[in-house]
């Protein structure tokens, strides 16, 4: 099984040289280099571009796999803001407040460093008393998705209200249990409402991972920070940068476009 796991590391290493689109054998950074050999954007140890391309990696990564943790966790956060439940409700409100008000920074050290005191203090009573280090993508990953979540809940507390309780009605009337209808007729609605207001917190998102540069991870805005300070040509690399964010964005742009015309079908078929 070990080699299997290996075999299939190798292979996903493999592919994403290949297919690279900086540092790969047609990327951007490789097809520029050929033509400027001494530039600073090529590959390799000649240049800084294998790094941006390792920083621009680790942004979309951080970012990709966040917004389904965000949106899962922003989900039931917002059945608990709606539920019978009175200390649910609280909760759930004391949630959203805390992660709304506090700085998207200061909620990530509390994440990365909190979790470091937690378990030492956890692993003391088994009588560890070494070091513990959070791996910092963890602890980024988990920040941002908690943030997300708090401000995704909020989204989707509006789109339920926007569905008529009548809907809620036609799935009892079916012989429905509440979690097919939920699954089949609440959350198809609940998409469509709520996706233009989720388009922007994904927006937000691949901004807010630039966050992740100050506990270490080598994502655009750390590597970009390294690339400066080793070649002493910001304006170069911070446009660099700037370029990264934009095409994320556009590209973003154009899938929620797409995405959000998928999901209004039936209102264009009528």
């Amino acid at each position: 099984m070990s080699g299997l796991f290996s075999a299939l590391g190798s292979l996903w290493t493999w592919l994403s040289t290949i297919f690279d689109p900086l540092c790969g054998p047609a990327g951007l950074f490789t097809v520029y280099s050929m033509f400027n050999p001494n530039t600073m954007l090529a590959c390799g140890d000649t240049g800084w571009g294998d790094e941006l391309a390792g920083g621009l990696k680790i942004t979309i990564a951080v970012s990709v796999l966040t917004l389904p943790l965000g949106v899962i966790i922003g989900f039931f956060v917002a059945l608990a803001q709606q539920s019978e439940e009175k200390s649910l409700r609280l909760a759930a409100g004391v949630f959203t407040t805390i992660f709304r008000g506090l700085p998207e920074l200061l909620t990530l050290f509390i994440i990365y460093y909190g979790m470091q005191i937690l378990l030492q203090s956890l692993l003391a009573k088994f009588g560890y008393d070494g070091p513990i280090e959070i791996n910092a993508f963890a602890a980024g990953m988990c920040a941002l998705a908690i943030v997300f979540s708090a401000y995704c809940s909020e989204v989707l507390l509006s789109a339920f209200k926007a569905i008529p309780k009548g809907q809620y009605e036609a799935g009892d009337a079916l012989g429905f249990h509440r979690a097919r209808t939920m699954r089949l007729i609440i959350v198809p609605q609940l998409v469509r409402i709520s996706l233009p207001n989720l388009g922007n917190l994904w927006m937000n998102l691949l901004k807010d991972t630039s966050y992740v540069s100050i506990i270490g991870l080598a994502d655009i805005i750390r590597q970009t920070g390294i690339a400066v300070r080793a070649t002493k040509a910001p304006f170069t690399f911070y446009s660099i940068a700037c370029l990264f964010y934009l095409t994320l964005a556009v590209i973003s742009s154009i899938g929620l476009f797409y995405l959000d015309r998928w999901a209004k079908r039936a209102e264009v078929r009528r």
